[in-house]
């Protein structure tokens, strides 16, 4: 399996690729969702250890994270400041206060590609890519907005076309 690790490769290949993505995208959604999901999963598995997302952190850099009350409050014993404090400085919140998102992009927590509260992250951060979850198929719109963004993903998605026949546009 040849891992890609170069963002401008990957980058270049997700404008290239648009239209064969969208094209792998109906592919996959002619398949079992539990047969695809066993496949992302055993790659992501494979994948992953492969990829330092140290020497990356285009996520850190490029998404809009979602916060909760209780990560503010988590964020804020951690950091040894009040709520308000956090929320000022790191929060920006929709005008019916019903939803909570990192301010700036990159994050405000991103020193030299590393997170600097790892241990006390976002879930949304957690979880990303989200390839250990089920029905990769139902999300494959957020997969392929990050394909040109996530090593991870990328690495996955190209994997799966080779191992599924893919053959491009052709296959639809």
């Amino acid at each position: 399996m040849n891992i890609i690790t170069q963002l401008d490769v990957i980058a270049l290949a997700a404008a290239e690729k648009e239209a064969e993505n969208q094209a792998f995208k109906a592919f996959l959604r002619s398949h079992e969702s539990a047969a695809i999901d066993e496949l992302v999963q055993e790659l992501d598995a494979t994948i992953t250890p492969q990829i330092d997302c140290t020497s990356c952190g285009n996520c850190c850099r490029s998404l809009m994270i979602n916060v909760t009350d209780s990560e503010i409050t988590s964020l804020a014993a951690h950091l040894n400041r009040s709520e308000a404090d956090i929320k000022e400085q790191y929060i920006e919140t929709g005008s019916n206060n019903d939803i909570m998102v990192m301010n700036t992009i990159p994050c405000h927590f991103l020193t030299a590609n590393c997170c600097s509260i790892y241990e006390h992250r976002f879930a949304e951060c957690r979880e990303f890519p989200g390839l250990h979850q089920p029905e990769f198929t139902s999300r494959l719109f957020a997969m392929l907005m990050h394909y040109g963004r996530c090593l991870i993903i990328y690495n996955v998605l190209e994997e799966m076309k080779k191992r599924l026949g893919f053959k491009g546009e052709s296959n639809t």
